[in-house]
């Protein structure tokens, strides 16, 4: 296994510790990996005292002077956006903190983490960054949802390889093709199938991402994250969720210069247009044969990352007391590729009882939900082979869950022991999490017990 040596970042000016100041909304994720026992690329996370921040703010901040690196040094290829072919198979997490050039500033210490397995075959996956507008100012972008880029162009928005004569005449829900420039942005496509996540206060969205495009139309230079309140509006990305073991088809071909991912439908002259014509409907359905099972008396959020799209834990779901469900599990194959790689699904595993409006939203330094919740499961398929992974989610948090997640079914053993506090698989006890994997055409289950 090969981890390179964590990096820390500190920041210019002041390195007086505080309370602590946090950009309002901004996010940074861990790349959503199933990972392998052969690590050959080592992943970034940027950090403000313990919360996530983006790359492109951090890059921003180092360039303008507002941030600058721990004792003198930063990570290698920092900042650096390559064009290079992607050689890497699977992915570690690097953990580096930097802090702000204002008073209320700190710097928090660092660790890494990586996921483990016995089969050194995987995909490696997206991450990165968003950007969010609030009341605090987004350091990686100066517009606000009413002066982001006002291009109409649909080369950048959307792919060419196939076109839609649908009408919404006779939509059939998930089946139905979606009819572009029919509806009005103001309206939600849940009669395509989408599902209204009406807790985050955007008009059912999941996430809304006010986007400005490079002079070429090519890249995506700043992104502004709408907030609650805020709606999908003419340039806007307007992302959704889909029911249970189903994906957003939707996503352009324009994404983030600096990593960020960008997805969703488009608001382009008041109505709503695809992204991605290769596919006709909004929800596609993914790789069969994962599913979650809750034994015990409470509903358990299984959130995950709203990817493509603003990166956040939005999309829940929820396993009520005694049910099954199936987990959204991407093809890496056909589904979004970052930089050229495959990608997989991230979830958070939150306490139960929590509902998912209190554990599917961006949370809060010391809380145990949400973005802070002590679990992450990563699911994703590739070349026959489905691999299934559980682990902390740290350094963002040291939380853990006071009930058992054990996968059945699959090659091998990997469960979280909660009286023990303790992963495990056949090679015995890990801190760091275990991976297994199931064979296309079988299937497994993640149980949660007490």
């Amino acid at each position: 296994m090969k981890l390179s040596a964590t990096i820390a970042l500190a920041a210019a000016g002041s390195l007086a510790a505080a309370q602590g100041h946090h950009h309002g909304h901004q996010h940074v994720h861990k790349r959503d990996t199933v990972a392998t026992s052969v690590v050959d690329e080592v992943v970034t996370v940027y950090q403000l005292d313990g919360t996530p921040v983006p790359v492109a703010d951090v890059c921003k901040g180092i360039k303008d002077g507002q941030y600058k690196w721990a004792e003198g040094n930063g990570p290698s290829g920092a900042c650096v956006t390559s064009t290079a072919a992607p050689t890497s198979t699977s992915v570690a997490v690097q953990a580096a903190e930097f802090i702000e050039t204002s008073s209320s500033s700190s710097i928090v210490s660092i660790s890494s983490a990586i996921t483990t397995s016995s089969t050194p075959t995987s995909s490696a996956t997206p991450t990165s960054s968003s950007t969010t507008s609030s009341s605090s100012t987004s350091t990686s972008t100066s517009s606000t949802p009413t002066s982001t880029s006002t291009s109409t162009s649909s080369t950048p928005l959307a792919t060419s390889s196939k076109t839609s004569t649908s009408s919404t005449s006779t939509a059939t829900g998930i089946d139905a093709s979606f009819p572009d420039g029919e509806l009005s942005c103001d309206t939600f496509p849940s009669a395509y199938g989408a599902v209204a996540l009406d807790y985050h206060g955007l008009g059912g969205w999941s996430g809304v991402q006010y986007v400005t495009l490079n002079s070429l139309e090519t890249l995506v230079e700043e992104i502004v994250t709408a907030v609650s309140g805020e709606s999908c509006t003419d340039g806007a990305m307007c992302s959704y969720q889909c029911p249970d073991g189903y994906l957003k088809s939707q996503w352009p071909s324009a994404q983030g210069s600096t990593g960020q991912s960008v997805g969703g439908i488009t608001c382009k002259n008041g109505k709503l247009y695809r992204t991605n014509t290769d596919y006709d409907t909004l929800c596609i359905a993914g790789v069969e044969g994962v599913t979650v099972k809750n034994t015990m008396s409470s509903l358990v959020s299984v959130c995950r990352t709203d990817y493509p799209g603003t990166e956040s834990e939005t999309l829940p779901t929820v396993v009520d007391a005694g049910s099954t469900v199936p987990l959204a599990n991407p093809d890496g194959s056909t589904y979004y590729k970052w930089e050229g790689k495959d990608t997989s699904a991230q979830y958070y595993i939150n306490p139960a009882g929590k509902k998912e409006s209190v554990a599917c939203v961006w949370g809060s330094s010391g809380s145990d939900v949400g973005n802070w919740a002590p679990m992450n499961l990563g699911v994703g398929y590739t070349d026959g082979v489905t691999y299934i992974s559980i682990f902390p989610n740290t350094p963002t948090t040291d939380a853990t869950l006071d009930y058992n997640v054990r996968i059945e079914g699959a090659s091998g053993s990997c469960y979280w022991d909660a009286s023990s506090q303790t992963y495990n698989d056949d090679s015995g006890t890990s801190s760091t999490g275990c991976t297994v994997s199931i064979s296309e055409g079988g299937s497994a289950q993640i149980v949660f017990s007490s």
